[in-house]
């Protein structure tokens, strides 16, 4: 987190005095003044008192002065404090709970719920909101068949455990019969099938390896076009976006340099996949707030991010972006809970 020592920042006067702070700023968006978190603490403390703590909490880079006659705000290093030690979650109340679990509720196909998960997320939080799409080389391999094409193509149909069909067409180097290419259908299907594309690949280099001298030519040309197929299946990651434009209601991001730094990133793309990518293995919801996330255009804002599984291995990320004075009790466990739900929904569906 940071390397301030916890035991001489949180007495309980400080803490407290940092908790409401934060949170007022989170609200209303204006520098807190002594005199009004003196009146607001809860604590039997007077104006000095205040500006003496607030003058440590300074020191200690948690909060700084927007202008020099100005209340204070806090820093990155100040919300990261704030989530990590005075934050109280709250749960979502019924009704957002009820937004939440009806929208996929009658639909079956995965991509659908992908999207409309996006969609309920982004108008929940009213941010910006990211579904990671699973990970193709993650999902099972449920069948896969060679059709012959002309001119010695031959199209690979690849079925997954998220019932998504993908389609290759493979060039060879010959003719293969309709019967010469089921047989190799067979053979892979025995060898493959139950297996992720990313074992598979594996089982597929471990069997030309220990049959090699044993291996006939149908076996060797299946194993080939069996590699050429899932070759050309690995795709870039990609994502679900939804709700940008909702960004430019936030003062903090609304600047139009800003938001065209923004949309440039959600276009590109690479770089917020990376940034997602390291909640693959979060326990729970994971936070990037301002420059933690070591990308120039979000260092105003906050990344709230949670893993989705199927078949109990992770598949995405799904989280929200948006100011980093944004209200994280509510937040998080928006996250969290869609997280939860969308983990339900799709092994439902599979």
């Amino acid at each position: 987190m940071s390397n301030v020592n916890k035991r001489q920042i949180f007495d309980e006067r400080a803490g407290q005095l940092m908790k409401v702070l934060v949170e007022s700023y989170i609200s209303d968006g204006q520098p807190v003044g002594s005199k009004a978190l003196a009146e607001h603490s809860g604590l039997k403390v007077s104006a000095a008192t205040v500006r003496n703590v607030m003058s440590d909490l300074e020191k200690m880079g948690l909060i700084h002065s927007p202008h020099t006659s100005a209340g204070r705000i806090p820093t990155v290093q100040g919300y990261r404090v704030f989530v990590d030690s005075l934050l109280s979650v709250k749960s979502p109340d019924k009704n957002l709970l009820s937004q939440l679990t009806v929208p996929v509720s009658d639909i079956q196909e995965q991509s659908q719920i992908l999207e409309r998960i996006s969609e309920t997320l982004s108008g929940v939080t009213h941010m910006a909101s990211l579904v990671v799409l699973p990970k193709k080389d993650l999902l099972s391999l449920v069948q896969i068949e060679f059709i012959p094409l002309s001119n010695k193509r031959i199209l690979a149909i690849l079925v997954h455990s998220d019932n998504e069909v993908q389609n290759r067409v493979i060039q060879t180097e010959r003719e293969y019969r309709p019967a010469q290419l089921q047989q190799m259908s067979q053979y892979l299907n025995h060898l493959l099938v139950g297996k992720t594309v990313r074992a598979a690949c594996n089982t597929l280099a471990q069997e030309m390896e220990n049959t090699r001298q044993q291996m006939d030519d149908m076996m060797r040309s299946a194993i080939t076009m069996a590699n050429h197929a899932f070759s050309e299946h690995q795709e870039q990651d990609d994502y679900v976006l939804s709700g940008e434009t909702n960004l430019m209601q936030y003062e903090d991001i609304a600047s139009m340099e800003r938001m065209r730094s923004l949309f440039d990133a959600f276009h590109e793309k690479q770089h917020i996949l990376s940034l997602l990518d390291q909640v693959s293995n979060a326990d729970g919801v994971k936070l990037f707030i301002g420059s933690e996330s070591h990308y120039q255009p979000l260092k105003d804002c906050s990344v709230v991010a949670a893993p989705y599984q199927i078949d109990g291995q992770t598949m995405g990320v799904l989280g929200v972006i948006g100011p980093t004075r944004m209200a994280y009790d509510k937040v998080i466990p928006i996250v969290d809970l869609t997280a939860k739900l969308l983990t339900s929904a799709l092994n439902h569906e599979n």
